[in-house]
């Protein structure tokens, strides 16, 4: 049933980052994005962050959960998993709809867990999306730093349990977004794309950092670099 948090998840952080602008998604629109950070804090959470020379390849990511497959990150959107959410009868795919669609409408009977419609504000671009279960490739939901870069800056020597939750986190790293702009991003890191809307990319390193220090994932120099100049253009 939505909304059973499961309690005593487990802790992957040590110190607790005390920032509120991150939890409230961006409403439609141009300009920068209500609710984004200021320079102070971007330019905090790239304090705080570890930086390496370049993205490591520790060779071994393989998310196909097929027969002899690597699973690395346990299957698909998976409910199995112990973090916010996690085993509440609901997968993922579908809490991450839940709560970011607005004027959503559940399927009868399935006690408000498989969304059928509902609008996206999408965080990226500012457009408003409209989501129908039938067309589903309209709305993707997307890892703010993405799986396969995050194996490489450290979740290969992660615990399975702990990169299943990861990988299911809704409140941390899972949005629903604009599904040609989330394949457009891919696995790219910062260095490599960046919101096309120029307002959302300070919302965007703020969320983007916040995840890496909260799970102890390394970034790149360049990736560094490029969010240490959206900073710069960030509410003082």
């Amino acid at each position: 049933m939505r909304g059973a948090y499961v309690k005593g998840w487990v802790a992957v952080i040590v110190v607790v980052i005390a920032v509120s602008w991150w939890w409230t998604l961006p409403s439609s629109g141009t300009g920068t994005a209500p609710g984004s950070p200021s320079r102070s804090q971007v330019e905090d959470l790239l304090g705080r962050v570890d930086v390496v020379a370049a993205r490591p390849h520790p060779g071994g990511y393989d998310r196909d959960c097929g027969a002899a497959r690597g699973c690395v990150f346990g299957p698909a959107w998976s409910d199995d998993h112990p973090g916010p959410e996690g085993r509440d009868g609901c997968d993922t795919r579908n809490d991450v709809l839940a709560a970011t669609l607005r004027e959503v409408v559940f399927r009868p009977g399935t006690g408000n867990c498989i969304v059928v419609s509902g609008v996206l504000d999408d965080p990226y671009t500012g457009a408003r999306v409209p989501f129908r279960r039938a067309d589903a490739q309209a709305v993707h939901i997307d890892h703010i730093f993405p799986l396969a870069a995050a194996w490489d800056h450290g979740a290969f020597a992660w615990t399975p349990a702990l990169r299943r939750q990861f990988a299911n986190d809704v409140v941390h790293n899972l949005l629903a977004v604009d599904g040609p702009t989330n394949m457009d991003k891919s696995d790219h890191t910062p260095a490599e794309w960046l919101p096309p809307a120029a307002g959302r990319r300070c919302w965007y390193a703020g969320r983007y950092l916040t995840v890496a220090v909260r799970y102890a994932l390394t970034i790149s120099v360049d990736d560094h670099r490029a969010l240490a100049a959206v900073a710069t253009t960030c509410p003082q």
